[in-house]
């Protein structure tokens, strides 16, 4: 039967389908409010009737003056189990919301919407992001925010770099030390959004059971979650300007140099020495409390590869993870804090 063949299609693909919930988005989209004034917002990743951003989106056009909010879809098994296994792929462009189209139902809010002469409705030859007629809605757009493929997030981030556009879009935190990531956070080009660590996400029925971090909620829609989850944007935010209060002093026993590298462990971002202005390796998670006017950063380790190091690394030593007394420890971003004039 065609269904089936299309669920066995969707069994091939990777499984990059993780639709985020709606309190997530808005508890992150809260800091950057007064950058979506007068700007047209690209969902590109979103099928309209399963995504929360497009949703999000619809409810606060008016709230944050949007110009225009689009949304495109790849052909993709939908979260809605009551729409077709596999659906054509197209595009929703709306320009303008009234308060009467603010239904109960997504589809209804979506059919009210399309009824309106001012919105668009257009079929996708596939939907891809890094298809043509989607790379111009991509050009056309001022802001692009959404839950990229998980397994194309260096894609879908090179695309956005290409066009030189804002973004606010979810990653995994592993991806902080991809080489195709990494240098444009050490060159402040990208920084972590406000919010990271754990994330749920709703996730197609055909989704296999999990030992952990899965779930089937009385509805029966099924669940994943990661603990490592977290926002990467190009928009500026009160947080990355923060800076962290250090209390702890400085001691050659508590901070020991690692084998391998020309720089002092630290295990906890809270444990960073007031005192200590050389370079110093931490943990991946310190991005979550980086800030440009109090640190700078000098590279990291285990970029698939030898990492950025420049130029901390022994290379005699042959081993690319950062070592304690022959004890490998996990990534690790290079720091060094900065010097204010007084």
């Amino acid at each position: 039967m065609a269904g089936n063949d299309a669920l066995n299609r969707a069994n091939k693909a990777k499984k990059d389908e993780f639709y985020t919930r709606r309190e997530d988005i808005e508890a992150e989209i809260q800091y950057y409010e007064k950058h979506f004034v007068d700007q047209i917002v690209l969902c590109n990743c979103d099928d309209p009737y399963e995504s929360n951003f497009f949703m999000f989106f619809v409810w606060n056009f008016n709230r944050l003056k949007l110009k225009k909010l689009i949304a495109t879809c790849y052909e993709s098994s939908p979260i809605v189990k009551d729409q077709l296994a596999i659906r054509t792929p197209y595009m929703i462009q709306i320009t303008e919301v009234k308060q009467n189209d603010l239904c109960n139902s997504l589809a209804e809010i979506i059919d009210r919407l399309l009824s309106n002469k001012k919105n668009t409705y257009l079929k996708l030859a596939n939907g891809d992001f890094r298809s043509p007629e989607c790379v111009q809605f991509l050009q056309e757009a001022n802001i692009i925010v959404t839950n990229p493929p998980f397994s194309l997030f260096r894609e879908f981030v090179a695309l956005l770099m290409d066009y030189g556009k804002k973004f606010l879009i979810i990653g995994n935190q592993n991806a902080i030390t991809y080489k195709e990531i990494f240098p444009l956070i050490q060159s402040n080009k990208i920084w972590l959004g406000c919010r990271s660590g754990d994330m749920a996400f709703m996730v197609p029925d055909y989704y296999e059971p999990r030992a952990t971090r899965y779930w089937i909620d009385d509805s029966g829609q099924k669940w994943r979650s990661m603990g490592n989850i977290c926002w990467f944007t190009n928009l500026d935010h009160h947080k990355r300007h923060i800076e962290l209060d250090l209390y702890k002093k400085y001691t050659p026993e508590e901070y020991p140099k690692y084998d391998n590298y020309n720089a002092i462990n630290i295990d906890k971002v809270s444990d960073i020495p007031y005192d200590y202005n050389e370079y110093m390796g931490v943990p991946i998670t310190f991005l979550d409390k980086f800030s440009p006017e109090q640190f700078e950063i000098i590279g990291c380790t285990e970029s698939e590869g030898k990492g950025f190091s420049n130029g901390l690394w022994y290379p005699e030593s042959g081993v690319a993870q950062p070592l304690i007394q022959g004890e490998r420890k996990y990534k690790r971003i290079f720091i060094r804090r900065k010097q204010h004039e007084n």
